[in-house]
This record gives structure tokens, C-alpha cells and sequence, in this order.
């Protein structure tokens, strides 16, 4: 845990891994993310700022994986009366599969990567990303962020783990039940392993990203454009 696990690969990355256990992973990123990732306050305190009830805004959704975070942003914003409109992208066919078969609310699913959304010249009010920057190496890191200041006319937030030895054991234990008949647990404790703490990722980032640290051991890596 002192050094990021730059080799381990998750066994959900695998293309030949177990469709089933992998149909349930996407399932319980619903209940993981919503207890631990934090994007209620993210919404509160950081998007719906910027959201009016007349003029839709744009959000890019990069790796959206089983797509519960597109779909809850979409369901806060009509809650709130406000319009938002989502773009969520992911380069596995897989993860599409997934979503094409659950309700989407105001949220248009796409199989793509973020370089593909550049060179056809999209353009978006805000970009977000979850539990992307772990996967990635220095060079991905790189290109993720030139894509995102490319896409974004305003505001960028990618969410993030950070990696620390309590959260690493909590939740180890919190999901040992799950260990058999999904990757929750297992890719979980990979995810942590190679997750970034704050002075790691803000080392290797350009000095005008903002990284932010946020319980419980989450990071946010921001960029905000002045007067977007």
C-alpha cells in the first residue's frame, strides 16, 4: 500500500471473463458508488450550481461503466426541476450491453472513448468521470485530461479512490460476501491498490488541475474554467 499497484489488471478488464459475474459487478456499482463515492454531495455542492430550469446543461460522462452515476444525476436534476442533459461514454461494448437493458431516464449511452467524442469536435458544458483515473498509467492520465479540457466549456471533476490502508480493510470486509458471484470484491481491492493519493496525483498533473481530497478516502481531481 505504500506504492501504487501499477501491475495489477481487474479481472472485470479481462475480455473473457465470466459474462454473469460480470452482469452482477455492473449491478452492485449502484450500491458501491452510492454508499462511498460521494456523488450526491458532488451534485449538491458542485453541479447544481450551474443548472437552470430553463437552458439545459451538457455533461459528459467518461467510463460510465454500469451507469448508475449518468442515470442518478439525470434523476436529481428532474427532481430538482432543473435540465440536464447526459452524454455517457465507455469503449466497452460490454458495459453498452448492460445499459441498453435498464431504464436510461434523460441520459444517452455510447460506446466511445473520449479521443473519439475530440476528433468528431463535441462539446460539453461540464465533464465528469468515476473510478477512471485508476486504471490508467502517466501517459493515459495525460490524455484523459487534454481530452476533458477539449470537451468541457466550464467545469471538469473526475472522482476518484484514494488509496490508504483503512479503506482498503473496510472494505474488504464490508464486501466478502459478494467475493463469489460478482468481481465487487475483489476488482475492488485492485481499484484501491492502484489508486493515486493526493500528493502522487497532483505530482504528475498540470499545476492548473485542483486536487482535493474528500471523505471517506476519495480524491477529486477539478479544473474550472474562469467565467465559463
Amino acid at each position: 500500500m505504500a506504492r501504487r499497484d501499477t501491475e495489477a489488471r481487474e479481472f472485470m478488464d479481462e475480455p473473457d471473463c465470466d459474462p454473469h459475474r460480470l452482469e452482477r459487478t455492473y449491478r452492485h456499482f449502484t450500491t458501491v458508488n452510492r454508499l462511498v463515492s460521494g456523488w450526491r454531495r458532488i451534485y449538491r455542492g458542485r453541479i447544481r450550481p450551474h443548472l437552470s430550469t430553463h437552458t439545459p446543461t451538457t455533461v459528459l460522462d467518461v467510463g460510465f461503466g454500469g451507469g448508475d452515476i449518468p442515470r442518478s444525476l439525470a434523476r436529481w436534476a428532474a427532481d430538482d426541476g432543473l435540465a440536464l442533459h447526459i452524454t455517457a461514454i465507455d469503449p466497452d461494448p460490454r458495459a453498452l450491453l448492460h445499459v441498453r437493458r435498464l431504464p436510461t431516464a434523460d441520459v444517452r449511452f455510447e460506446q466511445a472513448s473520449s479521443a473519439d467524442l475530440v476528433a468528431r469536435g463535441d462539446t460539453f458544458d461540464m465533464v465528469i468521470s468515476n473510478h477512471v483515473l485508476h486504471h490508467l498509467d502517466a501517459h493515459e492520465v495525460g490524455s484523459l485530461l487534454d481530452d476533458s479540457l477539449a470537451l468541457s466549456r466550464h467545469l471538469v471533476i473526475h472522482n476518484d479512490l484514494s488509496r490508504g490502508r483503512l479503506g482498503y480493510h473496510l472494505y474488504a470486509a464490508a464486501t466478502v460476501s459478494l467475493s463469489r458471484r460478482s468481481f465487487v470484491h475483489q476488482d475492488g481491492l485492485l481499484s484501491i491498490r492502484r489508486s493515486y493519493r493526493p500528493p502522487e496525483l497532483r505530482a504528475q498533473v498540470p499545476p492548473e488541475w485542483r486536487v482535493e481530497p474528500m471523505f471517506p478516502q476519495r480524491l477529486l481531481l477539478t479544473h474550472e474554467r474562469v467565467g465559463g
